[in-house]
């Protein structure tokens, strides 16, 4: 009689092997994703468009990306994971196209959530491909390439920006062939769609609320101020006469300013309680905020601006995954869906209102007035953190989690291996 061997868990190369067309395609649309946001800044400029306006483009996208992390899960179950990229990358594509076809700031806020609504699936889809073709043993690994391949595409899509006029249609043209090209590798891989679609996470933000008072305002508060910086940002500076190749420099080292903090600083709070990470980190930034701008001579050279962005993204994108280790000490194993969830909805709620209100502030007082939408924002996180500190205690250690780099501004479901090692559990 034959004994059949134990079914062994793939090996993290074989799962590479698998993933590594869907990697491409992701940083492909990433690079598309992240050179469009910084585009629209600068074309605005050109276009004669005003700070307010600007602002509204930019949070029309963080609209999108709520309602598309609310609704593109359906799509996914209805369609499967391979006809929902399919269709989320050619209407994204399309968008991107429309910005040149009607140069009118309503038609501009429709597109900009539009794209939102399509990015918001795309990642979805994305993140649940790995997490189904992952195992817990190599979960990790999987959500550090990941994330590698996502930040190395973000700058790389800020840095294209040199390469184009942002006058002409190019530069709109490559967003598109490059959110294009993310089909390629999807549609010819040899990897198989996941058998089961994403499933439904139930969202309460009140029962999230009640758990970690102080993540749930920090989310939104770092969305806030992360949002508003990256959509009038690139702004700001072509007011002042930067050129594109200049911008995309300054944009990215923000980028890698934040990446570069987020382990030393999330390590930090897996020691000791995280609320004193992450409001000491917000302190800075409410001061660092205003006196960077003020700072900063009018003819600061390159170098000295861009060390100023990296030192605004070490302070302030670093916040979020704090945050989000935060509200999962608090939270039941049952809960990491929907507290992942409810942290995606806060993110995106706070990151819409964001560049609203600071492209008001800047079309009142200029770059200082930026400075101080997104530094008020900062200085409420470091106040609320300071009260909820003095009326509860931090978890115990043995209820700590491992701090893991998230986003700044999420978009999409959060790969937490937690979540996943639950989900196999059931």
């Amino acid at each position: 009689m034959s004994v059949s061997s134990p079914t062994t868990a793939p090996s993290f190369g074989a799962v590479m092997s698998t993933l590594a067309a869907l990697l491409l395609g992701y940083a492909s649309m990433q690079m598309g994703n992240t050179l469009q946001g910084t585009l629209l800044g600068v074309r605005g400029n050109l276009e004669g468009f005003d700070a307010a306006i600007v602002g509204f483009v930019g949070a029309a996208f963080w609209a999108g990306v709520v309602a598309g992390s609310l609704r593109a899960g359906a799509l996914i179950r209805r369609v499967g994971h391979t006809r929902t990229f399919a269709a989320l990358a050619a209407i994204a594509s399309t968008a991107a196209l429309l910005h040149l076809l009607v140069m009118h700031p309503i038609a501009w806020i429709a597109t900009r959530a539009l794209t939102g609504f399509c990015f918001a699936g795309l990642f979805m889809t994305v993140e649940s491909w790995l997490n189904a073709a992952a195992t817990a043993e190599n979960r990790g690994r999987v959500l550090g390439l990941y994330g590698m391949a996502g930040l190395v595409a973000g700058i790389g899509g800020q840095m294209l920006l040199t390469t184009v006029d942002t006058a002409g249609f190019a530069a709109f043209c490559i967003v598109a062939v490059l959110i294009s090209l993310a089909l390629v590798p999807v549609a010819v891989s040899g990897a198989s769609a996941p058998a089961h679609a994403v499933g439904e996470a139930r969202i309460d933000l009140i029962g999230l609320y009640r758990g970690s008072p102080f993540g749930v305002v920090a989310a939104a508060l770092c969305g806030f101020t992360t949002a508003s910086f990256f959509a009038l940002a690139p702004l700001l500076l072509a007011n002042g006469g930067m050129e594109g190749s200049g911008i995309a420099f300054v944009m990215a080292s923000a980028t890698l300013g934040g990446f570069l903090m987020s382990w030393p600083m999330g390590r930090l709070s897996d020691r000791m309680d995280r609320r004193i990470v992450a409001v000491s980190m917000a302190g800075v930034a409410a001061i660092v905020l205003p006196l960077l701008v003020n700072m900063i001579p009018a003819d600061a050279g390159l170098i000295v601006i861009c060390a100023c962005a990296a030192i605004f993204g070490a302070s302030v994108m670093p916040t979020y995954g704090i945050v989000a280790a935060h509200v999962n000490d608090t939270v039941q194993p049952g809960d990491y869906v929907s507290a992942a969830g409810g942290l995606l909805v806060l993110q995106g709620l706070g990151a819409t209102l964001g560049p609203i209100l600071s492209g008001a502030a800047m079309s009142a007082a200029g770059a200082m007035g930026l400075a101080v939408a997104m530094a008020a924002a900062q200085a409420l996180v470091l106040g609320w953190g300071l009260w909820r500190m003095r009326q509860r205690p931090a978890p115990p250690p043995e209820e700590k989690g491992s701090f893991a780099i998230a986003p700044a501004v999420p978009v999409g479901t959060a790969l937490h291996p937690e979540v996943d090692a639950e989900a196999e559990a059931a």
